[in-house]
């Protein structure tokens, strides 16, 4: 049989029409989008008209929007950015336990620069507690960084009240939106965002290129230095298709929003629906009323994930787990650790399954089966 895809949280194919598009821009668009002459023009036109789709598609100007190389570069310029801007109001930052690296990591070296960071807990849903959030703001508290919905159990923070509760204060708010984009549907007009930060390559676009929301009046220092380009706020020359490509995929994901969320959502009732019929023991690991339709983490007692994921891979279906293995040994998920506690049986046990576009009922349930004998087998021995 064909391998059947389902880490979409990991990565996702490249959607043939953005690849239609990037490949125009390749083989038509060749000047730098900061030349002042025809060709530079051209190619400004390109990142002008992507810029302008992006931010419409989150209620934002289009001054608003910065292009990057992807969330990890986002999250950076965000928090160190924001940090070093405001230090002189507080040295104080709030984020949560089950960030992604690219924001944890990047609290961790702020630390190391002086500041304070601060951690919330969440529940064995993987949320956050608004009471705990008013409970650690502070008056030198500059930044609050929660991410809009979760890479490995798929859990939505309650991101408006959130960002309605730091209104009036002098915190920014930043959110990790990288898995959030393209299922849910972002208004930076309706909830106060600060800074919002996405990449590509999770919504059909290509690798390489994301961008990040700044809020009008909002000031960063700048991480990297250079050039002029985008107003002055991230240096080097801009990646033309790689941004018409980045602006097409946005374009399509905000067309076909709710078609989208209906068919992960099937995709996941059916399989589901397929292990129930299969008699397989599982538990289904995040929030049942606040998640992301795409993401879909589950926990089967009496295996070994990592055994699992190799019977699973030879047989031909592709997901992920919420463990890094690192020169063989094996390090749990800082997510599921932080909702059930260091050495539970879910941080040993557990698997993320991701939906995407193009997957088919027969790929679902054909998966389905295979979970299920290859979870049953383990499970008998």
């Amino acid at each position: 049989m064909d391998p059947i895809y389902l880490d979409h949280a990991a990565t996702t194919p490249i959607d043939p029409k953005v690849l239609d598009v990037m490949t125009e821009a390749y083989k038509k668009v060749i000047g730098n989008a900061s030349s002042i002459h025809s060709f530079g023009r051209a190619a400004r036109k390109v990142v002008d008209d992507a810029r302008s789709v992006i931010a419409r598609s989150i209620g934002a100007r289009e001054r608003e929007i910065v292009f990057t190389s992807g969330g990890t570069e986002g999250d950076n310029m965000a928090l160190i950015g924001a940090a070093l801007a405001r230090r002189k109001n507080g040295k104080h930052i709030i984020t949560t336990r089950v960030e992604h690296h690219a924001v944890f990591r990047t609290c961790e070296y702020l630390a190391s620069l002086g500041f304070d960071v601060d951690y919330l807990n969440v529940d064995r849903t993987g949320r956050i507690s608004i009471a705990d959030l008013k409970k650690k703001l502070r008056d030198d508290t500059i930044l609050v960084s929660v991410m809009y919905g979760n890479n490995e159990v798929g859990t939505i923070q309650p991101i408006r009240e959130i960002a309605h509760l730091l209104a009036p204060h002098q915190a920014l708010f930043h959110t990790d939106a990288v898995q959030a984009f393209g299922t849910v549907d972002i208004d930076v007009k309706d909830t106060p965002i600060d800074l919002l930060t996405m990449t590509g390559h999770k919504i059909g676009g290509p690798k390489g290129i994301g961008f990040i929301y700044i809020r009008d009046g909002v000031s960063l220092v700048s991480v990297a230095h250079g050039g002029d380009q985008e107003r002055k706020r991230r240096a080097g020359t801009q990646n033309v298709p790689a941004i018409a490509g980045l602006g097409k995929a946005v374009e399509l994901v905000r067309e076909h929003l709710p078609e989208r969320i209906a068919a992960y959502l099937g995709e996941r009732r059916l399989l589901l629906k397929t292990l129930d019929e299969e008699h397989v023991r599982y538990q289904v690991n995040g929030n049942s009323d606040h998640f992301l339709p795409q993401v879909l983490n589950l926990y089967f007692p009496g295996t070994n994930v990592e055994t699992l994921l190799t019977k699973l891979d030879l047989a031909g279906v592709a997901v992920s787990s919420g463990s890094a293995c690192t020169a063989g040994s094996v390090e749990p998920s800082h997510v599921l650790n932080a909702m059930f506690g260091n050495g539970a049986p879910e941080t040993k046990s557990s698997l993320r399954i991701s939906f995407g576009r193009g997957l088919t009922p027969d790929q679902i349930r054909q998966a389905g089966k295979i979970i299920a004998t290859s979870v049953n087998e383990l499970v008998s021995l």
